[in-house]
């Protein structure tokens, strides 16, 4: 198995006053590989099918061993496995339609945007169909109630279909484990009804074009029984929501995209094996852990702030902050994460990060390789903007002036934070990152007795929306 490639370097919270002294983790090292075992422990019950005590349902642990249970089947059964079948759709999907409308709220969605903006051309939809490698566009809809989202994306779509011309083709993945989430199964119902009007009265290629991902009983499924959909993927016991990604959840919007999903599921493996055999102060989960915790319980930094420097991360960014924010938003308790993207966001917050409260850890997201094509920027016979003493300079190397000079700021101010390194992204990395934050979030609601599993919170809004709404 390949190793871990992402590593943590907490060194900008060992500081006076307002971080942590140095020897901090190391002490906390006792805790931190208990909850580590009872995270383990979790998962094998989980794997067991055990039914888990009762002050630890739900316990949702399904998600620990996907990758693993994925590549086994696909090295196993090759094209018959779920991996298989996932990729064959994609392809199938690919050849005939040049947009796929992706529906689903949440973690249903936000791990597949998380991966077309970080693995693919940043205006991937604006390609023409070669330079997409002939995969389709991807939109995305279903994830919010906005009247104005919806129909600009209808006046996208055609209002009929031609059998010669991929270019006037569109499909539907929807992605919902119950079908009773009202955001998507609205924009799936409007939908459905344009793509099958769009077709005609030719309802077998509707049940072609129509992938659902969804439980093995439902509204959803039933719909998808009804229609005749072509494939049905789960979405699997034990696995919530925001925990999904690195099932049909994620794999098939990144298959669609033309992604390497065996890649994936191989560095999620590979975190798996590196949060399992390594020690506090090598173990880039338990480290993460363990410097969030600290800082919040010693020196009050409830505000998590991920700082990912140029755009490609913000969407990874987005899906953590739903990760946290259900995980352990209980209780009264658990940090607040918020996610920037800079240089952008410090002409907006960055005034209020380096003198504001001190409540916060920011944690940057630093990527070693960068763009191939590094664009410099140049001289000019008009230079009044001053620039030409820095013509040799690239955008990489602004960028790096400016993580370097921001943190050097924050360093002199005693503003604690940690960088987390990706040696590229691509979808090994993407693999990591995705699972060492879903370790991350588990090992630290064990750490503080708050299980990190169920969402109840959020189901309130959708009783009383759906109240309202019957009610009228």
């Amino acid at each position: 198995m390949s190793a871990v490639t992402i590593t943590y370097d907490p060194q900008g919270t060992y500081l006076p006053e307002h971080g942590l002294a140095p020897d901090e983790l190391t002490k906390f090292s006792s805790q931190l590989t208990a909850a580590r075992s009872e995270v383990l422990a979790d998962a094998q019950l989980w794997a067991d099918g055990v039914t888990p005590p009762s002050n630890k349902e739900p316990l949702d642990a399904g998600f620990h061993h996907l990758p693993e249970r994925l590549l086994a089947d696909y090295q196993s059964n090759g094209s018959e496995s779920e991996v298989g079948r996932i990729i064959a759709t994609a392809n199938r999907l690919a050849a005939v339609v040049d947009r796929v409308v992706l529906l689903g709220i949440g973690g249903s969605y936000m791990g597949a945007r998380a991966l077309l903006e970080s693995c693919c051309h940043p205006y991937y939809n604006e390609l023409p169909r070669q330079l997409r490698d002939n995969r389709p566009r991807v939109s995305f809809e279903g994830n919010n109630v906005d009247n104005d989202s919806l129909q600009g994306l209808c006046d996208l779509l055609p209002s009929a279909m031609s059998n010669s011309d991929v270019a006037d083709r569109w499909g539907i993945v929807v992605i919902s484990k119950s079908g009773g989430t009202l955001e998507t199964a609205a924009a799936f119902r409007i939908l459905l009804n344009r793509l099958q009007k769009s077709l005609g009265a030719n309802h077998t290629q509707l049940a072609e074009l129509v992938v659902p991902v969804t439980g093995t009983s439902g509204k959803l499924f039933d719909l998808a029984t009804e229609l005749g959909c072509r494939e049905i993927f789960p979405v699997p016991d034990g696995v919530g929501g925001r925990f999904s990604v690195l099932s049909a959840v994620g794999l098939l919007p990144a298959a669609i995209m033309g992604l390497d999903i065996v890649q994936l599921l191989e560095g999620a493996a590979a975190m798996n094996d590196h949060f399992r055999s390594e020690q506090v102060g090598k173990n880039v989960v338990l480290d993460y852990t363990g410097i969030c915790h600290l800082m919040e319980k010693q020196r009050g930094c409830d505000i998590r702030l991920l700082s990912t420097w140029g755009k490609r991360l913000e969407a990874l960014g987005l899906w953590y902050d739903q990760l946290l924010s259900e995980s352990l938003g209980k209780r009264e308790r658990g940090a607040m994460p918020l996610t920037v993207v800079n240089t952008r966001d410090l002409h907006s917050r960055g005034q209020q990060h380096q003198e504001g409260k001190r409540d916060k850890l920011i944690t940057n997201i630093i990527v070693d390789e960068g763009t191939p094509t590094p664009i410099p920027i140049g001289t000019s016979e008009f230079n009044q903007d001053g620039l030409n003493e820095l013509a040799e300079k690239t955008i990489p190397e602004v960028l790096a002036a400016a993580t370097q000079g921001t943190n050097k700021a924050y360093r002199d101010d005693n503003r604690p934070t940690a960088d987390l390194r990706l040696p590229a992204i691509n979808e090994f990395v993407m693999g990591q990152l995705f699972q060492m934050f879903m370790l991350a979030t588990v090992v630290e609601g064990r750490l503080v007795g708050t299980n990190p599993y169920g969402q109840p919170g959020v189901e309130a809004y959708k009783k009383n929306m759906n109240a309202i709404l019957r009610g009228m």
